[in-house]
Order: structure tokens, then C-alpha cells, then sequence
């Protein structure tokens, strides 16, 4: 995937799916896991899921045999790739942005969106969330994981440092917010939060990556680092800031619902 991208350019989780990393998530798998747990997907759920990247979740999604599973993505080669997770007819991917998929309103009773808002800027945050809602029947679950800033009260002038620096190194606008302002989002979309589960932001930890990939995986990774022109430099880069801010940076997963 994403072949024809220039590793130089390219945003960062794109570069690390070209290097082999299939858990792109800022909470890893565990912090996935828990989320999904939490929504507590049964047979009778109609799932969507924004932006769902290599796959990773979807397939987790799918163990849980909800009745329909739709997933956005706007890159075309994703969409390609995804086609074939899953043989089930009522499970399919489609190619468009999230927020003009054509979906009917009220229509899922889980939506499902992770590593999405972070990167967007305040509005479109906004824009996309009340997608949520829309897609939503009364009562539906919103599952979100991206990266929340601490402490709630954190400096203004620290919050732009890292956002500044996240941005330059991953090259994506990153725009993550803290606890209470994710909370208060949400809440203003009209969303009720239920639940809020949170994660060391270690996804370019050594431990990490051993946990989410295996050994053989992070090994793979190793090597495609190292073997790949410009590769090793963009990842010390974004582990840099990472190791940097981890104080003042969180994975978290808030389940909310439609009110």
C-alpha cells in the first residue's frame, strides 16, 4: 500500500503502514480492545466505521458478527485493501470522505472512529462529529480513540508547542485537545459521555511495538526502517516529539451516546 508516495512526504501513519506497522492506533491494540469491549457489539448492531485505515479494528469489529458493517475511507488504496478482509456481503468498504458517504440518517447503532480527529482542525473536528450523530439512531454508541493532551488546564503556550511540533513531524495538521475539551465537543454535538478509557502515548515505544506486532512483526519493522531511504530519520523524528511531550500526552477512548 501507498507505494507511490514519497516516504519523506508522506503523513506519518502512512509511512509507518508502508514500513509494516499494522496497529496505527495512538492507545495500541490494548487500548482498542478495551474500547470495543465497551460498546459491546451484538449481532443486531449496524456498525460504521470512519477512516478505517489497514483494517485493524474493522476485523476486531467483525468477531463480533454485528448485523452490517460499513466502512469510510477516502484513500482509494485502503478501500482496494480492505475489500478483502472480509467475504461477507454485509460487510463492505467504501471510497469517499467521511462526512458525504451518501448513508442514510439514523441508520447505525454504532459508529466508530479512531486516529481521526486528532488530525483535523477545530471546525472540521466539529463537522465530523456531528456525522456521528446523524449516522446515529437514538441511543447509538460513538467510540472515539485519538490523542488527548493533559492536564485539562495545560498552558496555552505548551499546547501550541506540541501541537506545532506533532504536525511538522508526523505531517498531518495535528490538533489534539484535552480531556475536558474532547468531552465538551462531544457534548455539544449532542452526545452524552458514557465512558472514557486512556493509554500511555508509547506507539513508537520499543514495548509497545513488541506487544502490538509480536516479535516477529517489530523485527519486520526494524528492517524496513533501516533498509528504507529517509525512513529511519522521519522515525526518530516522530518518536523524538513523542518521548518529549509523553508527559503531556495520553491515548484515550471516550464511548459516548446520542442523546
Amino acid at each position: 500500500m501507498f507505494e507511490r508516495y514519497d516516504v519523506e512526504k508522506m503523513p506519518g501513519h502512512w509511512l509507518l503502514a508502508r514500513m509494516g506497522k499494522r496497529v496505527l492506533r495512538p492507545g495500541g491494540r490494548e487500548l482498542t480492545a478495551k474500547m470495543i469491549d465497551a460498546l459491546s457489539i451484538t449481532p443486531d448492531d449496524i456498525v460504521v466505521e470512519f477512516a478505517p485505515g489497514i483494517g485493524s479494528t474493522a476485523q476486531l469489529i467483525f468477531t463480533r458478527k454485528p448485523k452490517n458493517y460499513t466502512g469510510i475511507d477516502q484513500n482509494e488504496e485502503a478501500v482496494k485493501h480492505l475489500a478483502s478482509l472480509s467475504a461477507n456481503i454485509n460487510y463492505s468498504f467504501i471510497n469517499e470522505n467521511i462526512t458525504s458517504s451518501g448513508l442514510p440518517s439514523n441508520s447505525a447503532t454504532v459508529v466508530v472512529g479512531e486516529a481521526v480527529l486528532t488530525m483535523q482542525r477545530e471546525e472540521r473536528k466539529e463537522d465530523i462529529i456531528v456525522e456521528a450523530h446523524r449516522l446515529l439512531q437514538s441511543g447509538g454508541r460513538y467510540a472515539l480513540h485519538e490523542i488527548a493532551l493533559r492536564p485539562d488546564d495545560i498552558q496555552d503556550g505548551l499546547k501550541d508547542d506540541i501541537q506545532r511540533e506533532l504536525s511538522q513531524e508526523i505531517h498531518v495538521n495535528a490538533r489534539p485537545l484535552t480531556t475536558h475539551e474532547w468531552t465538551f465537543l462531544l457534548n455539544k454535538c449532542g452526545f452524552g459521555v458514557k465512558k472514557i478509557l486512556t493509554n500511555p502515548m508509547h506507539l513508537l515505544k520499543l514495548s509497545r511495538i513488541v506487544r502490538d506486532e509480536g516479535v516477529r512483526g517489530a523485527a519486520r519493522i526494524g528492517f524496513n526502517v533501516v533498509t528504507t531511504r529517509h525512513a529511519f530519520k522521519r522515525m526518530i523524528g516522530m518518536r523524538n516529539v513523542f518521548n518529549k511531550y509523553e508527559h503531556h500526552m495520553s491515548a484515550i477512548s471516550i464511548i459516548a451516546v446520542k442523546e
